[in-house]
């Protein structure tokens, strides 16, 4: 039987074209995330995409910091590049998880009290994942700043 955590992943990433345009919908009219609403949409949804189908590499990994650092450090560069500022691209990240959430909860996999237990056990990891990732991208963000000469 797999544990809530391994059907969380499995269907975020086996769903995660599906999640992803949601998000893309709700993240390219959110008013906190201006700078989404002039990327074409095919390009959102493929960010996130990619984001969701190698999620399960750091939810399961042997050594998380160092994996979900460079994971973190990834989409911040990435999201740099394409001009997206710093508080917007860790909005889109709290705006993933939502929606992997919401997802998920659609599909009533909180069927029994152990299901219940095992979403709750799940829920604090993905907290705990995103919440080391937003400071990972905000560590990052500063470091290509200095990098490219802003200075604060």
């Amino acid at each position: 039987m797999k544990v809530f955590a391994d059907k969380l992943i499995e269907i975020t990433e086996t769903h995660a074209k599906e999640i992803s345009e949601q998000w893309c919908k709700d993240i390219r009219t959110n008013n906190r995330t201006p700078s989404y609403h002039i990327i074409p949409q095919e390009d959102c949804v493929l960010q996130a995409v990619s984001f969701y189908e190698n999620l399960s590499r750091v939810y399961f990994s042997k050594r998380p910091s160092r994996d979900l650092y460079e994971y973190f450090a990834q989409y911040a560069e990435d999201r740099y590049d394409e001009g997206i500022p710093c508080p917007e691209a860790i909005y889109a990240l709290f705006m993933m998880r939502k929606h992997m959430w919401l997802y998920a909860d659609s599909q009533a996999l909180f069927l029994t009290p152990m299901d219940h237990l095992q979403a709750i056990e799940a829920l604090n990891k993905t907290i705990r994942i995103f919440d080391l990732g937003t400071l990972f991208v905000a560590q990052k963000y500063d470091a290509l700043k200095k990098r490219d000469g802003f200075v604060y």
